[in-house]
């Protein structure tokens, strides 16, 4: 298909089922579809699958509309929600029956399960055996519930082209005849999935490969139906970085924990999640315009992915290190109680610079609105012995007499401390940002002058030579 017929046609969708947040899974999935249809431009539709009334919850729709916002994944027209089609479901069902392409069982529960432990003992696919598919409804007692089931085709086979897969066939006679509605009258997946697919004009099914068996089964409705065959592109799915499948422990969560528990740039998990199993050429850091341009859904790789977190924090330190100063100040400010965005702002050049999460600046940045006397960590107690001490009285005398408070000047009248000392720059630095900041880490130690002031510095120096001094 040619990239300008493929443009006039193509309409993706994202249909996540709201019985938890959006998971690091599903975000990739969803980016995959938003990408393709942007590359093509297409239309990118969002569905939410809410049948499941006991387990689907307002928090869980609510979480997943904010984390496709926060990944920057805008979606066209108005969110779809499974759970007001029923009607529309029922009347396809009502349509199968009609043409003959659907039936009414009458089994009961009893029955299947006995049906299925028979199966079990003589060691035979466990499906449906076809009981009612040609005997008369009117041999079932009166009044008994009865489900709808599709009459699936037996002989022959079915070939689905996938566009990650390749070509893939099953014979028709291991699909049995799956339930259609329940015998409640409520829709099941496999038809709920399909109609809406149709409905929506999606031409382009590009979802987990745990979901390829489901392919075959749902091109017996859409066959039955008489509707245009979408194309289909499962992807594998995630592993861990042990290989293992995708855990809690592997980073398995939804993606709010990205952004709130990790502190992770939406750009950097898109671009991460772009990576797991799609390339171009060995690039690493893809913009969202070069994702758009490059991406194809047919480039995407059959083995699985593997999640490794440590490649995400190193990732994300680079979209750290090239973010805007304000929108970082504002994002950890959030983080710190009592901070100051101005004056984060002001640091953020010092903090980010070898930061991989927001949760590492904000505690980098946990200084500058200590209030004193520090606390000090036990490293940097350890540190400010009786000599320390004695260098922090000739530097604090040396800092005050400075004749401004600029970074090249403090720098200038500490070197003065240590060469008048007979020591390294080193030996009088790392007591000093000990009485600074309380900790044997820090940005630039000049640079932790010039924010705190001189005021603050000062104090702060005479309040680590008086504690120690008791």
């Amino acid at each position: 298909m040619s990239a300008s017929s493929e443009a006039a046609k193509v309409v993706t969708r994202f249909a996540p089922s709201p019985t938890g947040f959006l998971h690091i899974g599903g975000a990739r999935t969803a980016l995959f579809n938003w990408l393709y249809a942007r590359h093509f431009g297409g239309t990118f539709k969002l569905r939410i699958e809410d049948t499941d009334k006991v387990r689907s919850t307002k928090a869980a729709i609510d979480a997943i509309l904010d984390g496709m916002r926060w990944l920057g994944l805008d979606w066209d027209g108005d969110v779809v929600f499974q759970s007001e089609r029923a009607t529309r479901h029922a009347d396809v069902v009502a349509a199968l029956l009609e043409s003959g392409n659907a039936y009414r069982c009458y089994a009961t529960a009893e029955e299947l399960a006995e049906m299925r432990e028979a199966q079990r003992a003589a060691k035979q696919p466990i499906r449906y055996d076809g009981r009612w598919r040609d005997r008369d409804p009117s041999e079932a007692p009166a009044g008994a519930p009865f489900s709808i089931r599709l009459r699936a085709q037996t002989e022959g086979a079915t070939t689905i082209d996938d566009r990650v897969q390749g070509p893939v066939t099953v014979n028709n006679a291991e699909l049995d005849d799956m339930v259609l509605l329940r015998s409640d009258g409520t829709p099941t997946y496999m038809l709920a999935v399909v109609v809406d697919d149709h409905d929506m004009g999606v031409t382009h099914v590009i979802r987990g490969d745990d979901h390829l068996n489901n392919a075959f089964r749902q091109l017996g409705i859409i066959r039955a139906m008489g509707w245009p065959e979408p194309i289909y592109a499962h992807v594998p799915l995630i592993h861990g970085a042990d290989g293992a499948k995708l855990s809690k422990r592997h980073g398995a969560l939804g993606v709010d924990a990205y952004r709130d528990d990790m502190g992770m740039l939406p750009e950097a998990v898109c671009n991460y999640l772009l990576r797991l199993g799609w390339g171009h050429g060995d690039d690493e850091v893809i913009s969202r315009e070069q994702a758009v341009d490059w991406f194809d859904i047919t480039a995407v790789g059959r083995s699985p992915s593997r999640f490794d977190l440590k490649k995400l924090e190193n990732l994300n330190g680079h979209y750290l290190r090239e973010a805007d100063d304000a929108r970082l100040a504002t994002l950890v400010a959030t983080r710190i109680p009592g901070a100051d965005v101005a004056r984060l702002t002001l640091a953020m050049p010092s903090l980010k610079t070898r930061a991989r999460t927001l949760d590492e600046i904000a505690d980098g940045a946990g200084f500058l609105f200590a209030t004193r006397p520090l606390a000090l960590d036990e490293k940097a107690s350890a540190l400010l012995d009786a000599a320390a001490r004695a260098l922090l009285v000739s530097t604090r005398d040396a800092l005050a007499a400075a004749p401004d408070w600029s970074a090249a000047v403090l720098e200038d009248q500490v070197r003065r401390v240590a060469e008048d000392s007979g020591i390294g720059l080193g030996k009088v630095a790392q007591p000093l940002r000990a009485a600074l900041t309380g900790r044997t880490t820090s940005p630039g130690i000049f640079d932790v002058l010039v924010l705190l002031g001189r005021d603050e510095s000062l104090a702060r120096i005479a309040d680590a030579i008086a504690n120690e001094a008791e």
